[in-house]
């Protein structure tokens, strides 16, 4: 099946949902489905999202203003999963907790407006990791039409950049508290420790990137391999020590092994 096909198979099964409503985080993937959603249902599409601690305020922004720019209505709403038993001592399972917690609250917001369905922009390639959430979305009936489908990343990417939108070539960024180790507690000074160093080093050009932090003040820096050199400059690297020094950071070092998603995962049998 070519993309075109597969796309129209897209819009073609969210038609059939009548009004829905998408959990919206500026993403690659998720701007991808709401664009679907729009071409497929006009106004009966709009977008939820929810902005947290957990979410950089870049992306936060990013996502009022595709839907600004595109007059897509959007709800925003204030999400606290610290109110949630177990979210903060962060185990294995934190991401289903949290998932359980937000796409509680956007079916909620669904329905106030008289949505049935809520979609969600997993794809293909997110069966490949370890995603609890996962397991939440389903038991809530939140629909993965990119998954049903069977689009692959660089299938969204490249049928991004054929329509124009700004996200073909965006990064991934996971939700903050994956640059927590499993059991070690989050709190809101650690999340925004790491926004402060990730928005630093996007500032700085890198493209493709984590700051994870190991207790309260060691930073884990993850890049691509060609970005290594720029650390190899003593002024480079003393700057962006100093900087996560002032942000609460006591010992700054770059993992070795380079940029991957879901490091966290790798000490989990």
């Amino acid at each position: 099946m070519n993309l075109k096909e597969k796309y129209q198979n897209l819009i073609e099964y969210i038609k059939k949902l009548d009004r829905v409503a998408v959990a919206f985080s500026s993403g690659v993937d998720s701007t991808f489905l709401l664009y679907a959603a729009r071409q497929a249902l006009g106004d009966d599409a709009i977008a939820i999202t929810a902005i947290s601690d957990l979410i950089p305020k870049r992306e936060q922004d990013e996502a009022s203003q595709f839907c600004n720019e595109r007059g897509i209505k959007q709800i925003v709403y204030k999400a606290n999963p610290f109110e949630e038993d177990g979210f903060s001592g962060n185990p294995s399972n934190r991401c289903y907790i949290c998932k359980k917690y937000l796409y509680s609250h956007m079916k909620a917001l669904a329905l106030g407006y008289d949505i049935q369905h809520v979609l969600e922009g997993s794809n293909l390639d997110d069966e490949g990791d370890y995603r609890p959430g996962m397991q939440a979305i389903a038991e809530l009936g939140i629909l993965s039409p990119l998954r049903v489908i069977g689009f692959t990343k660089q299938e969204i990417r490249d049928l991004s950049a054929q329509f124009g939108l700004p996200t073909a070539n965006k990064p991934s960024f996971a939700c903050l508290a994956s640059r927590i180790p499993y059991e070690e507690t989050i709190t809101e000074n650690k999340l925004f420790m790491v926004e402060k160093a990730e928005e630093l080093l996007f500032n700085e050009g890198f493209k493709q990137f984590r700051v994870r932090i190991h207790g309260d003040d060691l930073a884990r820096i993850e890049v691509l391999p060609e970005d290594y050199n720029r650390f190899m400059d003593e002024e480079f690297r003393i700057r962006i020590y100093d900087i996560l020094k002032v942000y609460g950071f006591n010992y700054v070092s770059l993992d070795l092994k380079g940029y991957r998603t879901g490091s966290m995962n790798e000490v989990l049998k």
